[in-house]
């Protein structure tokens, strides 16, 4: 009898010292896991999707999930959000990844990996913004070679008959709304920076200008003040309306890639320039149709006005551009300061819907629209239903580059 009571009480002790050590192994697991963050959380959310995107794409050449790498304009969007974040955080390992991007694309010689200046892409221009941040900073000839080449494409850019820069060489007589997102910014600020000669400087100036004044003319709607995503001088493409020669639809970051080029461009238009407060004028018109078709949640939809209509849905990418030009808007002083209510709707708007954080702390921007376009081949008709049924997936570059440098805007 004392045998089996020694022995039960020897299994009591053994089985509670196992539990206790798998309950401290457990504790130290689930410690270990809160404390092993990839992505701390007490960052702002600017410093916080800048390490996730690091984290999703170790190498910046293949962002925008590309297998090989590529010159394109995703990288020069979220490298240079990813560049203002360093301005202040001066936190190396931004810098560092910035400049990676700018040494595996260009040569020693200053050739651009994969790009072609024969094909007249104005989307090829974006990722100049890089080299225009990198080479005051290394004085790396290689860069302002690359440079001069982006804006010898400009200077050679096809034209419609009154002077609007095709989007590309292969859609003719073509104006889109993301071509001047693609394109002015980088021209204004290399005009400003790296022309002396004042009458080229000046002639510059002035195209820019053009290039606003054509859309707003061709692509602006009267009644609601939205733009459509493109206009087709011919009139030939089956996209393009046979009276106005502009496409069905607006389209959310169609609008979005216009607002954020009004309010870039004027970073490097002089104030003293005679068309300045044209930009400015337009602008504020583009902010009030926009805030007009925002969603009660705070986002805008993929369509943006046809809330109701089957389909449709609240998209990220589209949102955080206009979070992103409404609140630097009123930061600049362009716009009035109650814009910046309709800012943080928005970008309330994202955090609570449409950004989730992984248990490593890494930061997902779901419901984007991965890429959208007319014409080509398959062919895009730029139908309501066309928009609707394309690609929808999380951490596009195209909403991600945005989201950093609107959270940036608001200091969130």
């Amino acid at each position: 009898m004392k045998t089996i009571r020694f022995y039960s009480i020897l299994f009591s002790l053994t089985f509670i010292c196992i539990v206790s050590s798998c309950k401290k192994n457990t504790k130290e697991k689930i410690n270990k896991t809160v404390t092993e963050k990839v992505v701390p959380e007490n960052l702002k959310w600017s410093e916080r999707m800048v390490l996730s995107e690091i984290e999703r794409f170790p190498d910046p050449t293949l962002l925008d999930f590309r297998k090989k790498p590529k010159w394109s304009y995703t990288p020069g969007l979220v490298l240079s959000a990813c560049a203002k974040v360093y301005e202040q955080t001066k936190n190396k390992k931004y810098y560092d990844y910035v400049y990676a991007y700018a040494d595996q694309m260009i040569d020693s010689s200053g050739t651009i990996d994969t790009y072609k200046l024969s094909n007249q892409n104005l989307d090829m221009i974006k990722s100049g913004d890089v080299l225009l941040y990198l080479y005051p900073k290394t004085k790396e000839e290689r860069f302002l070679i690359a440079m001069e080449t982006l804006n010898g494409q400009l200077e050679s850019q096809p034209k419609t008959s009154d002077g609007g820069y095709w989007h590309k060489k292969i859609y003719t007589n073509q104006m889109w709304l993301d071509g001047l997102y693609m394109a002015e910014p980088f021209h204004t600020r290399y005009a400003k920076e790296y022309i002396n000669d004042k009458a080229k400087q000046q002639k510059i100036y002035n195209d820019v200008v053009h290039q606003f004044d054509l859309i707003q003319k061709h692509s602006r709607d009267q009644k609601t003040g939205l733009l459509y995503h493109g206009w087709d001088e011919s009139k030939e493409q089956r996209w393009a309306n046979k009276k106005t020669g502009n496409s069905e639809n607006f389209w959310s970051r169609g609008m979005g890639w216009y607002g954020m080029a009004l309010v870039d461009v004027l970073d490097f238009l002089p104030e003293n320039h005679p068309r300045r407060e044209k930009i400015i004028r337009y602008l504020n018109q583009y902010s009030e149709a926009v805030v007009k078709v925002q969603d009660e949640s705070g986002l805008w939809w993929q369509v943006l006005d046809q809330p109701n209509k089957k389909g449709n849905y609240l998209e990220a990418t589209g949102t955080a551009m206009f979070v992103y030009t409404l609140a630097k808007g009123v930061n600049k002083g362009y716009l009035p300061k109650s814009y910046l209510n309709f800012a943080n709707k928005g970008y309330d708007g994202l955090i609570n819907n449409l950004i989730t954080v992984e248990d490593n702390g890494i930061v997902n921007l779901n419901k984007c629209c991965g890429v959208a376009g007319l014409g080509g081949k398959p062919y895009r008709d730029g139908s309501y239903e066309y928009y609707i049924n394309e690609l929808i997936r999380s951490n596009d570059p195209k909403g991600t580059g945005p989201f950093i440098l609107a959270s940036l805007e608001l200091n969130r």
